[in-house]
């Protein structure tokens, strides 16, 4: 009987990429416990000592996971937690609250302000370990999937993207309308020029430099702001309407 050979390195699958830590906490002996902590589990961690320098670290970084206490100086947990998701490329970070309180009350105003965990100190470090690797794993199963969703129609999308060019091409025989006025963000209407340019989605994002599910919340909400439901649709109207270049 012969040994099943063992696959070549090629063959062998990636090992998982190690989930990116920011801690932001400005007592120095639990923050370098709990970095310490963290390393011998296998995450790579940095560390801030306030919010104002937590959200300049995570626009460094773009962490995978975002550790915060919630009492902090200069700007505290709610602080980084709103200015995490106002910014474009950080908005998705899940943040996990660190922090003495506990009452029911205060979870519940950080569950209203955005946060995906609370952890109430004194805390287990076992399980801050397990609530950790839990937010970072859904974080990527929702970004594989999301991945996964992006090429699920390519075939159709490229026949909307034919479409598009040919509509480009055809311009200036469209009928002109009357010109009509839509409150679009400045980046929803970057967005819009460039479908209506005939870029897919993957190429808007690279071109902004955000995410390409960004670059789906801003299709969609063109979609609604203009009544359409296609990419070939909202490129005519936003020809017929002369909204775009």
């Amino acid at each position: 009987m012969t040994d099943t050979p063992l696959p070549s390195t090629d063959e062998q699958e990636a090992p998982p990429p190690v989930p990116r830590l920011l801690l932001v906490d400005d007592e120095p002996g639990l923050r370098t416990a709990v970095q310490a902590y963290l390393e011998d589990e296998g995450f790579e961690v940095t560390t801030a000592v306030d919010g104002e320098e937590g959200f300049s670290k995570a626009q460094q970084m773009l962490p995978d996971v975002v550790i915060t206490d919630v009492m902090m100086p200069r700007l505290d947990g709610y602080g980084l937690l709103k200015k995490l998701r106002a910014d474009e490329r950080l908005g998705g970070t899940p943040v996990i609250f660190l922090t003495a309180k506990g009452m029911t009350a205060d979870r519940t105003q950080g569950y209203l302000a955005g946060v995906d965990d609370y952890i109430p100190k004194p805390f287990d470090p076992d399980e801050l370990v397990a609530r950790v690797r839990n937010v970072a794993q859904r974080q990527q199963r929702l970004l594989q999937e999301a991945a996964r969703f992006a090429d699920t129609d390519m075939g159709q999308m490229a026949k909307q993207i034919t479409e598009i060019r040919s509509l480009l091409a055809q311009a200036e025989a469209l009928p002109s309308k009357e010109p009509v006025v839509h409150s679009f963000t400045p980046r929803e209407a970057s967005v819009l020029q460039l479908v209506a340019e005939g870029l897919m989605n993957k190429e808007i994002a690279r071109q902004l430099e955000t995410s390409i599910r960004n670059v789906e919340k801003y299709v969609s909400r063109l979609f609604n702001k203009t009544g359409t439901s296609s990419r070939t649709e909202l490129v005519r109207y936003a020809l017929e309407h002369r909204l775009v270049t």
